[in-house]
């Protein structure tokens, strides 16, 4: 008799209990080449599993443009150092990022963060980023491996660690990346100017990464132009909260 396959489920389907009924679709049976001695054909089981990986896309919040950047003082794991926001009060405009190591969002930008940076800063511009991720729930985003990613990618500013998580929450950031770009006009405090995403591109499209967004709106500031105030969002994964 010719070997044959089929379904399980049109063998055993209705001697199942419904939960197992969708799980014997994808089980398929092949009579084996070698025969028992009872001249029965012994059955081979094969299964077919599927994994789908998903990140958790997560857009930045409104923040009220025109808003004052709130105070912070952290540390930097890279070399020690404790940042305050008045280091950077020389400076006519400020990019604070949120950002962190294992995030796809934030892996598919480096490069072209730490070169969009290296590019504004000699212009006058101050950067700083910030993770403020959970090591509670995401321990490749702690200071010891803060301080190898900066040293790694040659990092050109601060990458400092909000282990508390106030930092972000005063800030009103909810993702990774997220971009806050400041002002300063004299001795007046800084005030929140761009608050959008770096360009169009996603790890999950084909747009080239460009730096587009937010180069506009940093040529804004530097040039003392009003930056536009149609902004899109930013995207990336959620902050990883303490549990």
């Amino acid at each position: 008799m010719a070997a044959t396959t089929c379904s399980l489920s049109s063998i055993a389907s209705p001697f199942l209990p419904q939960a197992f009924r969708s799980v014997a679709t994808r089980i398929q049976i092949t009579p084996s080449p070698c025969l028992s001695k009872m001249r029965f054909q012994p059955f081979r089981l094969r299964t077919r599993r599927s994994f789908v990986i998903r990140c958790a896309r997560t857009e930045s919040k409104v923040v009220t443009l025109g808003s004052r950047a709130p105070d912070f003082e952290l540390p930097e794991p890279l070399t020690g150092k404790v940042w305050k926001l008045e280091d950077f009060e020389p400076y006519p405009a400020l990019l604070v990022m949120f950002i962190c190591n294992h995030c796809p969002f934030v892996i598919h930008l480096k490069k072209d963060i730490v070169k969009l940076s290296n590019f504004y800063m000699k212009k006058g511009l101050a950067v700083v980023a910030i993770s403020s991720n959970s090591v509670a729930t995401h321990p490749q985003d702690g200071p010891e491996f803060m301080a190898e990613e900066a040293k790694a990618f040659n990092y050109p500013f601060p990458y400092l660690y909000d282990e508390s998580q106030e930092v972000a929450r005063d800030f009103g950031a909810v993702c990774t990346p997220e971009f806050f770009l400041f002002k300063k006009d004299g001795r007046r405090p800084f005030e929140l100017v761009y608050h959008g995403q770096f360009d169009d591109s996603r790890p999950s499209n084909s747009k080239p990464v460009t730096g587009r967004d937010l180069s506009l709106a940093l040529d804004c500031v530097l040039s003392c132009q009003p930056v536009c105030t149609l902004q899109k969002p930013s995207v990336g994964c959620s902050i990883k909260w303490h549990p």
